[in-house]
Parts: C-alpha cells; structure tokens; sequence
C-alpha cells in the first residue's frame, strides 16, 4: 500500500476534504484506506496526569540518594 499524509479539518458537513495535489494521485477507480488520527481527549490526558501525579508522590526526598547511582 501506498500511504499519503496531510493535515486536515472537518467541514460543517462532517467531511474531509483530500488537497487537490494529493488527490491526482490516487486511482479515481480504487478504494482506499482512512485512518483518522486525533489528539487525546482531555480526560484521558487528566487520567495519566492523575497517576503520574500519585506515582511520584510516593517518592521522597530520602529517595534522592539513588538518583546518583
């Protein structure tokens, strides 16, 4: 497969719009391939702060001398 990258945003229709110098290149006749990739939502990135957070708080300063080693 051959793989094509652009950015893009969803119109007030809910579609994607291909720019017209990547289009020419795809087979008018060929299905294709979507996969769409987005940011993470923010609750899943507050979930990773959350435990980030809780991980690190079980570190104290005692700890310390082992970040020497």
């Amino acid at each position: 497969m051959k793989a094509l990258e652009f950015q893009a945003q969803l119109d007030s229709e809910g579609s994607l719009r291909v720019p017209k110098e990547l289009a020419a290149s795809i087979p008018k006749d060929q299905r294709v391939q979507v996969i769409v990739l987005f940011p993470e939502t923010s609750g899943e990135e507050d979930w990773r702060r959350l435990t980030e957070q809780q991980f690190l708080s079980g570190y104290g300063d005692g700890d310390s001398v082992y970040d020497s080693l």
